[in-house]
């Protein structure tokens, strides 16, 4: 089978399809991977062939990046259309000469989706979020802003969705193409009973494989002292106070503390830190949660997932709509607890939740409970299952 897989730029988007990749590739499939330079490494591992779309995106303004960091659905909405434009003739030129079998495409990844709509042929949505649907979206409780910033934008994607029109790009609203259609064939990176409201998705279309992990083994228990794991991710992770609100709640605890800051902001600016305490730019976020025994997250669907993954209780401090969906299915399966942004100015409140959260055996025993539905979901194995089936329906 051939396959032509599109992601967008993004380490919680990509992360989750690797295992995949590398199951089906294993099966025999051979895969056009579309995406960026900064996961090519990653990409080629699998043994997929990876096709740079760098050159396609659009060099942004400090407005616009400022807006995408916001997580604009507009802003978003429009670089997407700029993207499709600018990759319609190489895309259709692969179409007629690899001639796929389908196309699986992120769910945020408008060329993807739209590929296959102008060439009719069968597409698979890789959803690395909740999935998205109308009750679902009542359960995110988008904020003002947000659902401001869509209306307000929708003359400008009116013009950017009639602009493709000439190239054979049909768009009725770009709900369309944010939404997961109930009839489209989907795979969902979260399990049933973790995704919000999963009765109201067709389980003929939509698979729901949990998180796909590389296989890592927990080593926790042998660590002298528990180790506190701190990141907020990769997109909204420059906040500098609330790294050096850490450093004081933990200084001299008798805790060993991972902050895993980004590479917007400099470790250097906290120093000198305690001995018991280390800041980087970056970790391998999976070793370290095999060793963690609380981590305090961003609620990223990636990251939370990764630590209900191996057994850890979190506590959650959500950015955006979508987190803050993610740390309230996490609070209602009592697996963590939630650190509130006027509250995480204060170093006393922060070591408050995490003590609460080492120290009351139910987060654990929830978090353990969560890892083992997680794994009998099936994950990269299940979800490579889906693809072959949707290809031999």
């Amino acid at each position: 089978m051939n396959i032509m897989w599109f992601c967008i730029p993004a380490h919680g988007h990509t992360n989750p399809t690797i295992e995949v990749v590398r199951e089906l590739v294993r099966r025999g499939h051979t895969i056009r991977y579309y995406s960026f330079e900064p996961f090519r490494e990653q990409i080629s591992d699998t043994g997929a062939l990876f096709i740079p779309c760098d050159k396609y995106l659009d060099t942004l303004s400090q407005r616009e990046e400022s807006r995408l960091k916001k997580v604009s659905t507009t802003e978003m909405s429009v670089q997407s259309f700029h993207t499709t434009a600018k990759m319609d003739r190489m895309l259709s030129d692969d179409v007629t000469s690899f001639g796929p079998d389908l196309i699986v495409s992120d769910s945020a990844c408008f060329w993807g989706k739209l590929t296959a709509q102008k060439h009719h042929l069968p597409l698979i949505v890789s959803t690395t979020t909740f999935a998205f649907n109308q009750a679902s979206a009542r359960y995110m409780k988008h904020s003002f802003s947000e659902i401001a910033d869509l209306i307000l934008g929708i003359p400008r994607l009116n013009r950017e969705m009639a602009m493709l029109k000439p190239l054979g790009y049909h768009i009725r609203n770009v709900l369309d193409l944010v939404q997961n259609a109930n009839d489209t064939d989907t795979i969902v990176f979260a399990s049933e009973r973790f995704q919000p409201l999963s009765e109201t998705f067709d389980k003929a279309h939509y698979c729901f494989v949990g998180p796909s992990l590389r296989p890592v083994e927990i080593t926790r228990t042998q660590r002298a002292k528990p180790l506190v794991y701190i990141s907020l991710g990769t997109v909204i992770n420059n906040q500098p106070d609330f790294y050096r609100h850490c450093v004081d709640a933990f200084a001299g605890q008798a805790l060993d503390v991972l902050i895993s800051c980004g590479h917007d902001f400099d470790p250097r600016s906290i120093e000198p830190l305690p001995e018991n305490i280390t800041v980087k730019p970056y970790v391998d976020q999976l070793s370290v949660l095999a060793e963690a025994s609380v981590f305090l997250t961003h609620c990223g669907m990636n990251s939370a997932s990764e630590g209900l993954y191996m057994g850890v209780p979190e506590v959650l401090f959500p950015q955006t709509a979508e987190e803050e969906a993610v740390a309230r299915r996490i609070l209602e399966l009592g697996a963590g607890a939630r650190l509130s942004k006027a509250a995480a100015r204060s170093a006393d409140h922060i070591r408050e939740q995490v003590m609460d959260v080492l120290s009351t055996a139910s987060y654990t025993e929830n978090a353990r409970n969560l890892r083992t539905d997680f794994i009998s979901a099936g994950g990269a194995h299940r979800a490579a299952d889906f693809i072959e089936s949707r290809h031999a329906g």
